[in-house]
């Protein structure tokens, strides 16, 4: 009986990128490898991405979907960026006036980076945020 099939090499090719794609890179963060998940693949409403993490990077923190909920990512990954952090304050665009063609000088407050930079990394185990996010402010 033959185990190299077409379908069974087309399988484990697909396992293969699967597992490539949804490994965190070494010393990544939680944040950063959430943050990358997201950008590529979108959130389904859980917390697939941290739990991958979790299993990959950081096996003994079992409680960690309890964690991200009292942070306020309470249902799913996306939530880690709408109420539990946003990049650091130094990485966003300063303040500034700008002439504009039509209303003269104008004022541009600071944004946060529109593509983050690569991770700052962190110890393999940790699920804290690596120095390139921060605890979201509250309003």
């Amino acid at each position: 009986m033959e185990t190299n099939t077409p379908s069974a090499e087309a399988e484990n090719i697909v396992r293969l990128a699967a597992r490539t794609i949804l490994t965190p890179d070494v010393g990544e963060c939680l944040v950063c490898y959430v943050d990358r998940q997201l950008r590529a693949f979108g959130c389904d409403g859980t917390h697939r991405f941290a739990q991958q993490y979790r299993e990959a990077s950081a096996p003994r923190s079992t409680a960690l979907v309890k964690r991200l909920a009292r942070v306020g990512a309470c249902c799913c990954d996306c939530e880690i960026f709408l109420n539990a952090c946003e990049p650091a304050f130094a990485l966003w665009t300063e303040d500034r006036w700008v002439d504009d063609p039509e209303q003269g000088e104008v004022f541009v407050e600071s944004q946060p980076p529109a593509v983050m930079p690569a991770c700052a990394g962190v110890p393999r185990g940790a699920v804290d945020p690596c120095r390139n996010w921060a605890r979201a402010a509250k309003w």
